[in-house]
């Protein structure tokens, strides 16, 4: 398991961080510490985080797996969903705090994420990214929206996709059953890939 830099048990501040930085870190990480290609699994910002890597690393990844996969969330499900007054709050003092659904703490987010997003863009276009991929969503995800999955299975160079729509299953897919689907679709790849 890996945490980019602000986030988990990993040092730093995510206010500091952004798409870019991210996408290093988990460069940095498949670069130091792994040989041959990999399998990687990567849930909500995790998931476009993974994108990128594959990209960047073609010949270093033999599969994909993405739970709640994001991409684009900054631009489609932040800037896109907050007010006038919000996108110029966020412009003028760098910052926004919105609430959490996780936490009575509100979440900041930086206005540099979104500015940084717009670089890292994943969904416009087609993603040249032709290993096996699995994309895992739930239904009732209240924070990315299933519909991700199928957008970011149709933008794939890849004819091997495969989508998990999970009815009850929410953004965190973390219950037991979930988790289970999770362990077996690796287990798949990891037959699959060699």
């Amino acid at each position: 398991r890996f945490d980019y830099s602000g986030h988990g048990l990993s040092s730093g501040d995510f206010l500091d961080g952004n798409i870019s930085s991210w996408t290093a870190d988990c460069l940095s990480v498949l670069d130091a510490l792994t040989t041959g290609p990999q399998i990687l699994v990567g849930s909500s910002l995790g998931g476009w985080l993974m994108l990128n890597v594959a990209l960047a690393r073609t010949d270093r990844v033999a599969g994909l797996i993405g739970i709640a996969a994001a991409p684009d969330f900054t631009e489609d499900l932040l800037w896109a969903a907050f007010t006038n007054d919000q996108q110029r709050q966020i412009e003028a003092e760098g910052r926004i705090a919105l609430p959490n659904p996780y936490s009575d703490e509100p979440v900041i987010y930086p206005w540099h994420l979104i500015t940084d997003g717009r670089h890292n863009l994943r969904l416009r276009g087609g993603l040249d990214i032709t290993c096996p991929v699995h994309l895992m969503h739930g239904m009732k995800d209240a924070e990315v929206p299933w519909q991700t999955a199928t957008a970011t299975a149709a933008a794939l160079a890849s004819d091997d996709v495969e989508v998990t729509l999970v009815k009850e299953a929410g953004h965190r897919f973390s219950e037991p059953d979930e988790i289970a689907r999770l362990v077996a679709a690796l287990d798949r790849m990891t037959a699959k890939t060699g």
